[in-house]
């Protein structure tokens, strides 16, 4: 059987090879209809959903307990194990390829199973257990250094020896397409002596990869480098929205709290580690070297293009303000869940870990309103003259990703969402 990466494969389903959805991704997610409202487990085709439960009621699907993809959550298959992923995505494959008859010659099942996504309704694709947002990327840590401590002070003492991270919510994880409202907190700009309580007036967005945890481990243990692989299902595009100015007044001594937990989105479909593979690079090189329990034996960063857009409220079209890639993180997704499980904490199915801000090294590859407008006191322009230092009530900002292959691509589709004004 062809592996299901192998570029010279298609499926009887037409895609465009613009889409992000070719049968070398097969993303996973959850889906409901008009026609059929409960939420179930689909896989994207170029433009359509694979219903994954009318693939196993008709025993052409056979993970374990019937029902696994009849729910509203990817939990109960990632409990399943990698073994499971990936016996599933190559059935999966065969299924939709152009020379088995199987799906292909079967009207009837094709109708039931396959819904066109204009009609379908995409939702949380898992049930998010924990959230942990990394900092990660030297270039955006480096620009946050330089703008709040000088250039000689940029990364603090820590940061080269160990990913650092907080603790997020997981109760205010959204899907894309969710509206955000501006969140409210304590402001207390430097020129005044005391706090107020009012709506945010510093509202960003954060570039991100999300990296959802498909198997748990133990209180009490660590992990290996394999066996931090083996626990990542996939990745997710990731929006974490950021209240600079209660940050700046609340973060002291313990780090960000309510600016950061009123609302983090993510895409819809959730991009298997497997169909990352052939796009797997070294990351930069690491100096001083990492603890021995951080140390990677092969590559674990990923070549994936990155491009945020905003469209200002009132505007018809939205302007390109970054693009990037996730190849540029210093600290790798394997190196985090390494590192985060190393004292004994134990991870769970279900658990989102953000990579942190995506920045590259150049000036248009910033992943964040903080470093484009270098902190309100470079403004961006947007097409119609409107000028923005952070959004305002009615923008909307979509993230898209993808991998390019060779006639190809592998790609996440979007996370977007609108600001509301603050109640």
């Amino acid at each position: 059987m062809p592996h299901p990466n192998d570029p010279s494969l298609r499926s009887f389903i037409d895609v465009d090879p613009a889409s992000d959805f070719p049968i070398q991704n097969l993303p996973y997610g959850v889906f409901s209809t008009a026609a059929n409202p409960t939420p179930r487990v689909g896989v994207a085709i170029g433009d359509y959903v694979l219903d994954l439960w009318e693939l196993e009621q008709d025993s052409r699907l056979d993970v374990g307990p019937l029902g696994v993809f009849s729910g509203a959550s990817l939990n109960p298959f990632m409990a399943l194990g990698p073994k499971v992923w990936t016996r599933t995505r190559a059935r999966i494959s065969e299924l939709l390829r152009a020379d088995h008859p199987e799906l292909r010659d079967n009207g009837e099942l094709r109708s039931r199973a396959l819904v066109p996504v204009r009609d379908a309704r995409l939702h949380l694709p898992f049930t998010v257990s924990g959230y942990t947002d990394f900092y990660s990327s030297k270039e955006h840590a480096t620009n946050v250094g330089v703008m709040f401590r000088g250039k000689d002070n940029a990364l603090q003492p820590n940061w080269l020896h160990m990913p650092i991270a907080y603790n997020g919510r997981a109760s205010t994880v959204v899907v894309s397409g969710t509206q955000v409202k501006r969140p409210r907190g304590q402001l207390k700009p430097p020129n005044v002596e005391l706090p107020s309580f009012g709506p945010c007036k510093r509202l960003d967005f954060e570039l991100e990869m999300g990296v959802v945890i498909g198997q748990p481990s133990p209180m009490g243990g660590m992990l290996t480098e394999s066996q931090a692989e083996e626990m990542i299902f996939g990745f997710v595009l990731l929006n974490d929205w950021s209240a600079r100015d209660i940050q700046q007044w609340e973060y002291v001594p313990l780090g960000p709290f309510l600016a950061k937990a009123f609302a983090t989105s993510i895409s819809p479909w959730v991009v298997t580690r497997e169909a990352l593979e052939p796009f797997r690079q070294k990351g930069p090189e690491q100096e001083p070297v990492p603890l021995d329990y951080l140390k990677q034996g092969k590559p674990q960063n990923y070549d994936v293009a990155l491009d945020v857009s905003l469209r200002a409220a009132g505007a018809n079209a939205p302007a390109g303000i970054s693009r990037t890639n996730f190849k540029y993180m210093y600290w790798s997704s394997v190196q985090q869940l390494m590192h985060h499980a190393s004292s004994g904490c134990a991870m769970n199915v279900g658990d989102l870990l953000g990579s942190g801000t995506i920045s590259g090294p150049e000036k248009n590859q910033r992943g964040s309103l903080l470093e484009i407008s270098w902190n309100g006191t470079e403004p961006i322009e947007l097409p119609g003259g409107a000028k923005r230092s952070f959004l305002e009530d009615g923008d909307s900002l979509v993230m898209r990703g993808w991998c390019q292959g060779c006639g190809y691509r592998v790609g996440f589709g979007e996370v977007e969402g609108t600001i509301l004004a603050a109640e």
